[in-house]
């Protein structure tokens, strides 16, 4: 009897060993974590996949700086950045994306429907400058926008590869946004304008927005800039009906029938626009595809599209004219470019009172301009001795 319990035990206890042998061979060959359950693993319900430098990304994961959110249970890279941070989501503060520019007007298209905001949002404006190159004028920019941080943004647009050689301290430090080569006269030029809006729209505190370029300067201080485009009505693109072949000779009949000759308009590049707008225009592509098909050079599309497509849908919403003031005086395909040479205190006076009256919130103003060009980078030295005394800044 004794012999035979023995060789029961021996064969159960054999049988325990096998048992956890196998059981300890599935869990190291399955890569189970068992630190899986600890709470910093965990986001809503999603596991995280933390030091994992070889985590593929996905085409449905959404990519910010270090930081891939899941989508459809695929794992997450989360370094840096809260990944699910409301703040990082309403401002965004990285503006490298790898969006493409379909991509990127669909997440810019998108309006809240809940009219209240769920944070204390001071509207801003969006300074959106559209450059070759480098910011000639940067340093009286840099005075114009100092100690109102709380109240604008800024948005470059440059040549792809070029990188803007300013301060960690400066305030157009890390506004680059993703770039795209742009032709002079090309629908290109458009393109960038579209991609500047819609970069500055995925910041939910920005409610207007203007576009510069790299040879324009303010001759107003930021309060006074301020407070005229946030308080307006109206947005401020030029838009009027040229008879001559620089206007309606340079539409093209195939737009018809969705745009009709006496709906065709011309204006300045430069232009000012609500929010509002700005998803009208980034969100349209029935009528921009005309435009990319039948607007070539000498049509020039940067000049025609905006006014056009405002004038045929949001005429009531627009003034009609631009704040940006340049002299065509000389005619010519370029404007006059002052330098040095051509800037005195009376000379920015008379850009800045110079007889014209305009509307503005249906009540007539002297006050019809907020920032000027074409200027030369040799015109940054008088300006600067200037700013002070005659902008105010």
């Amino acid at each position: 009897m004794k012999d035979s319990s023995c060789k029961v035990m021996k064969l159960v206890l054999f049988l325990l060993i096998f048992v956890a042998g196998i059981v300890i061979g599935l869990i190291s060959s399955s890569h189970i974590d068992l630190d899986w359950y600890t709470p910093s693993r965990y986001y809503k319900g999603r596991v995280v996949v933390k030091d994992d430098p070889n985590a593929a990304v996905h085409n449905d994961e959404i990519s910010s700086s270090n930081c891939t959110i899941e989508i459809s249970k695929k794992p997450i890279k989360c370094d840096k950045i809260d990944c699910f941070n409301f703040d990082n989501w309403v401002h965004p503060k990285d503006l490298l994306h790898g969006l493409s520019d379909k991509e990127l007007f669909w997440r810019a298209s998108m309006v809240p429907k809940i009219g209240v905001y769920p944070f204390n949002r001071v509207p801003k404006v969006a300074f959106m400058f559209l450059t070759r190159g480098p910011l000639p004028f940067l340093p009286l920019w840099e005075r114009f926008f100092g100690g109102h941080d709380d109240f604008f943004t800024i948005y470059v647009h440059t040549v792809p590869g070029f990188m803007l050689n300013v301060s960690p301290y400066s305030v157009f430090f890390g506004r680059q946004i993703p770039s795209k080569k742009v032709s002079w006269g090309d629908v290109s030029l458009a393109d960038a304008e579209k991609r500047l809006l819609a970069n500055a729209l995925l910041d939910f505190s920005n409610e207007r927005f203007v576009l510069i370029s790299e040879s324009c300067i303010p001759i107003y201080n930021f309060q006074t800039v301020y407070k005229y485009l946030t308080q307006s009505v109206h947005s401020f693109v030029e838009s009027y009906d040229d008879p001559s072949r620089y206007g309606r000779g340079r539409y093209n009949w195939r737009m018809g029938p969705d745009i009709k000759l006496h709906q065709w308009r011309k204006g300045s590049q430069w232009f000012e626009i609500t929010r509002a707008l700005a998803i009208e225009i980034i969100s349209d592509y029935k009528y921009y595809d005309l435009f990319r098909k039948y607007c070539h050079p000498s049509c020039y599309p940067d000049e025609h599209y905006i006014p056009t497509y405002l004038h045929i849908f949001h005429a009531p919403l627009n003034a009609n004219r631009t704040v940006t003031w340049v002299d065509w005086y000389f005619g010519g395909p370029h404007p006059t470019s002052y330098g040095k040479e051509n800037i005195t205190e009376a000379f920015i006076q008379n850009l800045r009172n110079n007889g014209t009256e305009c509307w503005y919130n249906s009540q007539r103003t002297p006050l019809c301009y907020l920032f000027a060009r074409k200027f030369a980078p040799s015109a940054l030295e008088p300006l600067l001795n200037i700013s002070a005394k005659i902008m105010g800044f």
